[in-house]
């Protein structure tokens, strides 16, 4: 635990330098107190006989410090002689949250799916779903390092990077005999779309509805150049397994010379490639490694990203799977049915399992805005004038906390013709970010 203690503190202060971080104590033994010029008193979250059962989930109303939410402890802080005593445990708090360790505590909690949905979230019940508390609570612990003369800079009011990304659920509408004879069926009454499907089916791909791959490249790049590509990565996650499922339906023909061409669009934009993990492989996660050499047998590339099919990344442990197959980062941390921060944080942070209580290798990245979540009934459910107005504020809340934004916009959903807001949504995004100071 000293280890993933210390990596919180270094995630909490903004800094590594140890002289800050010897001065912060995390205990609730008084007599380590005069130790350390600041303690953050251990709230009990720890005790064997408190971790892992329901009595260390938080219960709502929670506790405000400050207008800010605490998990664990209370509001109460006291000077000690020397030493300043809070009494509001983000320690436990930025563990629970960005370890998913709610997800291992309820495993009967999950959608038809099997993932664990957001709306029974602690984030969201408490009303800080779009609010990445970690950040907070680092703000509120800089400010009390400073009423004791220890000097500490806030980061800059700036996003540190933005992820757009796609995923190549489908790749086209009416390639396939089956998509097109549907079009040619729908045709009977209208007219357009069996033109469509069938221009699509004999002309080739780029003649397809949902091949909008150059497009969103072109919006992309347009970005990219302006932030610099160390502050704008492009990822296409392509999914190379699966099929038995309805949900991999249609499965993914690498040979295929359509997504031949995907690639060689991909690599002359220098779009980075990642793993689309199947859904099948959510179910069975032993498969990961086994999609992960056939994509970059497909790609002749090494590959380091992930992010889940239906984000369908189930249980916390699961992401063993990922470290095993030498996948570096993740971009799975998202819920389907809620857009915000899922890890109550807008930075990227190391996984730390809450079976074994370890810190791993394994970089989390939050999904912030996934384009369905925002339209569908079943999710959001949102207009676009009010699905623009909530993306704007998540975004004014990443550059804020000096985080990173990830964004997920899939293909199918850019289409010209489509009744969905999405095409016009994206680049209205791409430009208010465009504006910001990065």
């Amino acid at each position: 635990m000293e280890e993933i203690i210390r990596y919180i503190l270094q995630l909490l202060t903004g800094t590594d330098d140890r002289r800050i971080l010897d001065t912060i104590g995390y205990t609730n033994d008084p007599d380590r107190y005069k130790d350390y010029r600041l303690v953050i008193k251990a709230s009990g979250f720890f005790d064997d006989t408190v971790y892992g059962t329901m009595a260390s989930i938080p219960t709502i109303p929670l506790r405000q410090w400050e207008d800010v939410p605490i998990l664990f402890g209370d509001a109460t802080t006291e000077q000690l002689g020397d030493t300043l005593v809070i009494h509001a445990d983000s320690i436990a708090g930025t563990y629970f949250l960005i370890s998913r360790y709610e997800e291992m505590v309820r495993p009967k909690v999950r959608d038809t799916h099997g993932r664990f949905p957001g709306r029974e979230s602690l984030p969201y019940k408490a009303g800080f779903i779009d609010r990445p508390i970690v950040e907070e609570w680092a703000v509120q612990l800089r400010a009390s390092l400073r009423t004791l003369g220890i000097e500490i800079a806030e980061p800059p009011r700036k996003m540190t990077k933005v992820y757009l990304t796609h995923d190549v659920d489908q790749l086209a509408h009416y390639r396939r005999t089956r998509g097109m004879l549907g079009g040619l069926l729908r045709g009977i009454k209208r007219k357009n779309e069996r033109k469509m499907a069938l221009k699509s089916y004999f002309g080739g791909v780029i003649f397809d509805p949902w091949y909008t791959f150059p497009y969103l490249y072109k919006l992309d790049t347009e970005l990219q150049k302006k932030l610099g590509k160390d502050k704008c990565e492009v990822i296409t996650f392509i999914r190379s397994g699966g099929g038995r499922k309805k949900e991999d339906k249609p499965d993914s023909n690498l040979a295929h010379p359509d997504y031949k061409h995907l690639l060689k669009i991909t690599k002359r934009k220098k779009i980075s490639i990642g793993l689309h993990t199947s859904y099948e492989a959510g179910i069975h996660p032993q498969l990961i490694d086994e999609e992960k050499q056939v994509l970059e047998a497909f790609t002749g590339t090494d590959i380091h990203y992930n992010r889940n099919h239906f984000l369908n990344n189930r249980e916390p442990s699961d992401l063993n799977f990922l470290i095993d197959a030498g996948i570096t980062d993740d971009f799975s941390m998202g819920y389907a049915d809620i857009a915000g921060f899922r890890l109550g944080t807008c930075r990227q942070v190391r996984w730390i399992n809450p079976l074994t209580r370890s810190l791993t290798p394994l970089v989390l990245h939050s999904l912030t805005i996934m384009d369905v979540t925002l339209s569908e009934k079943r999710y959001m459910f949102m207009n676009a004038h009010d699905a623009f107005q909530y993306c704007c504020s998540l975004i004014d809340t990443v550059e804020r906390y000096n985080g990173e934004i990830s964004l997920l916009w899939h293909n199918n959903s850019v289409e010209k013709n489509a009744s969905l807001y999405h095409r016009q949504l994206y680049k209205d995004l791409l430009d208010y970010i465009h504006d910001k100071e990065i």
